[in-house]
């Protein structure tokens, strides 16, 4: 998350209490400590083998749990870089459920406007932090709608000095994610904003445009190196708790799919590279009723295939399951209809291959059954049900994707 948002969190993830203290004009150290914390973790792809193969830009670090303490030090971290690199002098300081890479807070300076901050917890890859809020700049200055960073009193996007390395960006008012799934008007919206998103990245001076070998979507071999690997990582542990019984089954049931993951590979045509998003997912998109508001956490600018986002945001499994089958794909149609009607430029063999692309990639990733076994912290009850919700919603696409392309393909000419 890289936008504070007013209903996007559900109850079990909003912050339990946050601190309040008078307007100080002179003195931050005088900031009292946060009693509570709440924590959340955005569901990231952990092992994607998508043909942009991009490095890991983003540092992954376990969550912290600091104690009052430790929480209040940081708290104070904020008040005092809030006011140093940015002249604001915060009345308000809550902490809200991190990102991947991040510690982060909404706050409210003491003439009641609001902004969120995001401390990153290593200095080491500032410089890609950069890249990813420039990026974000470029689109805002395109007409993309997206949360907008606050430049430091040097005029920096990022604070690299000073007691805690952070950025400060927009508050964007009455807004949810879109990580409950597109359902209704919301389809055609979402397309038409990612059309314009993809039209404005085209044209970045960083990667032109380019055709690819749909073959190098994903790369096969790895991804069953991957896979073996986890299953001999489960077989050797004494006792296996239900979640990790289910991966190890859902495990053996991709490890089994691999021939028809590289026949689907070798059916696609060329298609269109270009600089992405990065992350485009539900979490990442905004919404104000009907219409997207804005895209957030952006990554540096690196080509992917342009099918990848689109099928990604659009084969969420949320929307997926939530609108039933043929709910799903007259949505998915209205998608992306709506996305070339605001990006022309784009083929038509990208958005009915999105669907190939988007059912391939899935498959390689061993995410989230890997997370038992590499990132244990992050299981909880809302990974599982969206472990087993994304692995129901790919084996259908897989086995209807013929269906489902005829239909995409009929509506697009």
């Amino acid at each position: 998350m890289t936008a504070l948002t007013e209903r996007c969190l559900p109850a079990t993830l909003r912050p339990r209490c946050t601190w309040r203290g008078p307007p100080q004009p002179d003195r931050t150290d005088r900031l009292p400590p946060a009693q509570h914390l709440s924590t959340s973790l955005r569901i990231d792809e952990e092992t994607m083998y998508t043909a942009s193969h991009q490095p890991a830009t983003k540092p992954v670090a376990a969550p912290s749990t600091p104690g009052r303490t430790a929480e209040g030090k940081q708290i104070k971290a904020v008040a005092d870089t809030l006011v140093l690199a940015y002249g604001l002098r915060p009345a308000d300081i809550t902490r809200i459920p991190e990102g991947t890479a991040t510690d982060n807070y909404a706050v409210v300076d003491q003439a009641g406007r609001r902004h969120f901050a995001k401390v990153y917890r290593t200095r080491e890859h500032l410089d890609l932090e950069r890249e990813s809020v420039q990026l974000s700049e470029y689109c805002a200055d395109g007409g993309v709608a997206t949360a907008r960073a606050t430049r430091t009193r040097e005029h920096d996007l990022i604070v690299t000095h000073g007691p805690q390395p952070m950025s400060l960006w927009s508050y964007v008012p009455h807004t949810a994610t879109a990580e409950g799934g597109l359902r209704g008007a919301r389809w055609a919206a979402v397309g038409t904003a990612v059309g314009r998103l993809h039209r404005r990245l085209a044209a970045h001076p960083a990667a032109a445009p380019a055709l690819k070998p749909g073959t190098a979507v994903c790369d096969v071999a790895t991804a069953r190196d991957s896979y073996e690997g986890l299953i001999l990582a489960f077989q050797s542990r004494p006792g296996l708790g239900e979640f990790e019984a289910w991966s190890l089954q859902a495990t053996r049931e991709r490890q089994a799919l691999f021939g028809g993951v590289e026949r689907i590979l070798a059916s696609l045509p060329p298609l269109t590279v270009q600089i992405l998003h990065g992350d485009l997912s539900g979490p990442n998109v905004l919404l104000k009723d009907d219409d997207a508001a804005a895209f957030v956490d952006f990554r540096p600018p690196t080509p992917g295939y342009l099918a990848w986002e689109i099928a990604r945001l659009g084969c969420d499994p949320s929307s997926v399951l939530a609108n039933g089958v043929e709910g799903w794909l007259n949505g998915y149609t209205d998608l992306s209809l709506a996305y070339r009607d605001a990006n022309p430029e784009a083929s038509a063999d990208d958005l009915v291959s999105s669907l190939r692309v988007g059912c391939a990639a899935v498959l390689c990733s061993t995410f989230p059954f890997s997370a038992p076994v590499k990132r244990p912290h992050i299981v909880d009850a809302a990974l599982e049900s969206y472990g087993r919700a994304r692995h129901e919603a790919d084996l259908m696409l897989l086995n209807q994707l013929p269906v489902f392309e005829e239909a995409l393909r009929d509506a697009l000419h």
